[in-house]
Order: structure tokens, then sequence, then C-alpha cells
């Protein structure tokens, strides 16, 4: 099975979760968080998890007060690994999670997302680090 890649900024399928980074607080009021709560069903004050129609992945402190470490990012990415990998029947639309507000870089968090699952749709320009080439 080949691994799905989306463009950046494109918009989920039907029927598809939508993963986003998030705040400790909760807070979407921006980026990919902020069209998450207005699109997707994302609700105030679920910081980690499903809520509504998304998955939110923390990547920046309560109160937008600074990033997460990338250790802090990489284990909430292996907790939605663990989600997408427990819930085959479910599809996972993956935006660019900490490289927005959050300032990270997308060398540093794609290879996070290596052993995703196939059930999850990948940004395309991260394919280039999560891809082995042939």
């Amino acid at each position: 099975m080949k691994r799905i890649f989306h463009v950046d900024g494109s918009s989920p399928a039907s029927g598809q979760v939508f993963v986003f980074g998030s705040n400790l607080s909760g807070l979407h009021g921006g980026g990919a968080a902020r069209a998450a709560h207005r699109f997707y069903d994302a609700k105030w004050g679920v910081a980690e998890g499903i809520t509504g129609r998304c998955y939110a992945i923390p990547t920046v402190k309560h109160h937008l007060a600074g990033s997460l470490s990338l250790d802090e990012i990489r284990a909430a990415i292996e907790r939605f690994l663990h989600h997408a990998a427990t819930h085959p029947e479910s599809q996972f639309f993956v935006t660019r999670i900490g490289c927005g507000l959050a300032g990270h870089h997308d060398q540093d968090i794609a290879p996070m997302f290596a052993d995703a699952p196939m059930n999850c749709s990948l940004p395309l320009p991260w394919q280039q680090y999560v891809e082995v080439p042939a």
C-alpha cells in the first residue's frame, strides 16, 4: 500500500478526521486550529485527542507561552499514531502540525510521522522526510 500525501492547505475529504496542532489551553484561535474549530467542530478547552471531527496534537504551551519541546511533541504524536493504528476504520488528514505558530521546521516534525499507519494522509511537503527512496 502506498502512503497518501495531500497538498498543504487543502481540505480533508468528507469523513476524514482533521489532525491539527493545538495549545495546552485548547484555545483554537489561529491557523489550522482555528479551521478545526470553525469547520470541524473542535471544542474549546480540548488540547489533545478527539474533539469534534478532529484530533488535536499539542505543540504550544498554555496561553501561547512558547512552543512545546520536540520531545513533548514527539510523545503526543506517538499517542496520536497509536490512536490512528487502533482505529483503522478512520481516515486521518494530518496538517503540518508544529510548523506554524509553534515555530518548528518540517524536517524536525515530519520524521516523527515516518511510521504513521496508512490511514493517515500527510502533507506533501513532508514526503521527502518520511519516504525512503526505492
